[in-house]
């Protein structure tokens, strides 16, 4: 097993900074938009999906969610050309590029474990589960970046009732695809293959946990982790593992892929909490995609909620 150290791998390659250092890119964005206007198509063109842009599927009956921030939503197109997902490339834009042929259909997602019954589901039977949700909910990047996203889904506690956990569930493991075929992000030794996540069970039951299968009104794009991932608001972007086809329940915490990879830098809890930093830069605070200024980090990205899961940790030391 090969497990590229953080020195290793180009800062280049994991926090590149044109998005929000380069403001020609962020005028001509918004001369792009200017001009659709003026061209007569809505704005709503230029900065969310359509069939204009995107040949993805409207999900029906959609209920807004009392859990959503009201603060301003990302543009899509940002959303959706800079993303992180190694899967597809550790540039930030060459997910939009390498996954844009990627089939998410079939796909089955096992569910094993601590559970009273095993399954194999199809990833629509999943999405049937319950109504779909809109939560607009922020994230931070630990590498100082944070979008507001309008994702689709509902509790990943909707999943865990039916299934049934034992009483030797303690912690939920979430699998990432391999397939290095239609992958091509995984034929380079940068992480260990497939890339996995993990959650105490407390933390999978809290109603914040969405199991997300949309955004915008519509499908999951490929390079945002179609057509199943998990969206977690109050943790580092890197612990929404994306295009899952395994849920395990577990007894002990399971191995996670950056925590694997360098643990001095990613612990395995992931919260948002401005007061710890990463070695290489300051956690105080973030740029919002779009925006020059840079803002507080807020502990727990600004979700109070879910602080009482925590009550008896040291979040220095359990990161």
């Amino acid at each position: 097993m090969l497990i590229k150290k953080a020195e290793d791998i180009r800062s280049s390659e994991i926090t590149p900074k044109k998005l929000y250092l380069n403001r020609r890119q962020f005028l001509a964005g918004a001369a792009v938009a200017g001009a659709a206007v003026a061209g007569g198509l809505r704005l709503r063109e230029a900065m969310a999906p359509s069939s204009a842009v995107l040949a993805g599927n409207k999900i029906n009956g959609i209920q807004k969610s009392a859990f959503s921030t009201t603060e301003t939503v990302t543009p899509y197109n940002d959303v959706t050309h800079y993303n992180n997902y190694y899967e597809f490339g550790t540039s930030k834009t060459d997910p939009a590029d390498m996954a844009k042929d990627f089939r998410t259909r079939p796909w089955k997602v096992k569910i094993d474990g601590a559970i009273e019954k095993k399954l194999e589901l199809d990833v629509d039977e999943i999405v049937k589960m319950a109504p779909p949700e809109e939560r607009i909910y922020r994230h931070r990047c630990v590498e100082g970046w944070s979008i507001v996203v309008p994702w689709i889904g509902f509790s990943i506690s909707e999943l865990i009732k039916r299934v049934k956990p034992t009483s030797k569930a303690q912690y939920v493991e979430f699998t990432t695809l391999n397939d290095p075929v239609r992958m091509p992000g995984q034929r380079r030794d940068v992480l260990q293959w497939p890339y996995v996540e993990g959650l105490r069970m407390d933390e999978a039951m809290h109603p914040l946990a969405l199991l997300c299968f949309g955004m915008y009104g519509e499908d999951l794009p490929n390079q945002d982790g179609a057509p199943l991932r998990i969206i977690l608001p109050w943790k580092y972007g890197f612990k929404s593992a994306k295009a899952i086809v395994k849920i395990k329940f577990t007894e002990k915490q399971p191995y996670n892929t950056w925590n694997a990879m360098a643990p001095q830098e990613y612990g395995f809890y992931a919260n948002v909490n401005p007061n710890v930093d990463h070695p290489r830069w300051s956690q105080a605070k973030e740029r919002r995609l779009g925006e020059f200024a840079k803002r507080p980090t807020l502990m727990f990205n600004g979700y109070d909620q879910v602080a009482s899961l925590y009550s008896k940790m040291d979040l220095k030391k359990n990161f």
